[in-house]
């Protein structure tokens, strides 16, 4: 019998139930993604509350990136304190309560205000569930970050899904975001029960409240960066891309956006196999082979159907480079979340200010340049594909006694089967 853990005690865990704690976390990244699709499908019902221009309304979205940046390096400290499984429990609560409170904003200050909070909370159990699942990974000693972060692609899908149904029959956003927080936060909290609960050990020195991220995060954040500017350009502009660019319709343009967020829910999902079979830096180079491409591919596209296949290919490409980073990360020092942190807090940056980079390129010269200047970030991936190699278990040879992801020391316990 599994004994529970103590401030002396580290448990050793069953390889059946951590494949039980696999499922736990995949549904946890579900539930996280499912705020986020809920959350944007009523941005504009939102903004009408709130009495908000458009130029305010961009002012306020990015609130939420700035909260999750200085919010997230607390994310170590917290799990040190109270455990990982306690305190993802607590700060995946926060994050689904927080869907409520951009509804009930009525004017520009508090919405920025409430957008910081649902920032800060996404960004905390944001680096707690990439820390588990990178931890389960270890233990499993087979890749599973890519699906983790098709699940949160999946769960992003179903929460939008809800939410333009919300919106179609004329639904108040703050009794849809109501229902949706309070349904998310049980299933959050269900799912929590199944994770793995590592503690840090007795002597362990707690991660610094805040600190600058380590050098081996500021490298694979780089490469991290350059995939989500890719993504994040390509979700914001590529049906304006088609619309302005190539003459398309507005239904075709509108249909460009969804197939790359298919394709990269797709390729996330299918990405763990590919990368047991080739290991994660060779998956990233050939991705960034297949990202260039389609950048090129989408800059001297004759056509409409061949920018779409660009942006397909660009999705394809980078779909598995952040849930590697990440994996990178959790495996690349001796404080994890540390390094966890910084990679995310970077590629939170990138998702920034990648839409607004793209519109002002695009005002000084065109937008055919500004994806030019994507295809460049994506050939990144083929050059910087190698400091991925920390993640790549091929080479590591990482299996079930690897580190914990708390923050601090490595745990000593392995995964015994």
């Amino acid at each position: 019998m599994t004994k529970e853990p103590t401030a002396t005690v580290r448990t050793v865990y069953s390889m059946e139930q951590v494949k039980r704690a696999r499922v736990a976390v995949a549904t946890v990244f579900a539930v996280h993604g499912a705020v986020t699709g809920s959350f944007a499908t009523r941005v504009p019902w939102i903004q009408d509350h709130a009495g908000v221009s458009a130029g305010q309304l961009g002012l306020a979205l990015a609130f939420p990136a700035i909260g999750a940046s200085i919010a997230m390096p607390l994310a170590g400290r917290i799990s040190h304190r109270f455990g990982a499984r306690t305190a993802l429990r607590g700060l995946l609560a926060l994050w689904t309560l927080a869907l409520i409170l951009p509804a009930l904003a009525p004017n520009l200050l508090t919405l920025c205000a409430v957008l910081f909070v649902y920032g800060a909370t996404a960004g905390m159990s944001d680096v707690a569930m990439n820390a588990l699942g990178v931890e389960v990974e270890n233990r499993l000693d087979k890749s599973i970050m890519s699906g983790l972060h098709g699940m949160w692609s999946v769960g992003a899908l179903i929460g939008s899904a809800a939410g333009t149904v919300a919106a179609h029959v004329g639904a108040d956003a703050r009794l849809h975001h109501t229902l949706a927080a309070l349904v998310l936060t049980v299933l959050g909290l269900l799912a929590c029960r199944g994770v793995l609960d590592l503690r840090s050990e007795p002597d362990e020195e707690p991660p610094p409240r805040f600190t600058l991220p380590p050098k081996s995060a500021l490298i694979i954040g780089a490469v991290g960066f350059c995939a989500v500017f890719a993504e994040g350009a390509s979700l914001d502009w590529s049906a304006v891309y088609l619309r302005d660019i190539l003459g398309s319709s507005d239904g075709v343009a509108a249909a460009s956006t969804t197939a790359f967020a298919l394709t990269m829910a797709v390729a996330r999902l299918a990405g763990d196999r590919i990368v047991d079979r080739f290991g994660a830096v060779r998956t990233v180079r050939t991705g960034g082979v297949l990202a260039t491409l389609g950048g090129l591919l989408v800059v001297f596209s004759p056509s409409p159907a061949a920018a779409m296949g660009g942006f397909g290919l660009l999705g394809l490409g980078v779909a598995v480079v952040v849930p590697l980073a990440f994996a990178a990360a959790g495996r690349s020092g001796p404080n994890p979340s540390q390094a966890i942190a910084g990679v995310a807090t970077i590629t939170y940056t990138s998702s920034l200010i990648a839409p607004s980079a793209i519109g002002a390129l695009a005002e000084t010269t065109s937008l055919v340049v500004s994806f030019g200047v994507v295809t460049a970030l994506a050939f990144g991936l083929v050059v910087g594909a190698g400091v991925l190699r920390a993640g790549d278990r091929k080479v590591t040879g990482s299996g079930s006694g690897s580190g914990s992801t708390l923050g601090g020391a490595a745990a000593k316990s392995p995964a015994g089967s």
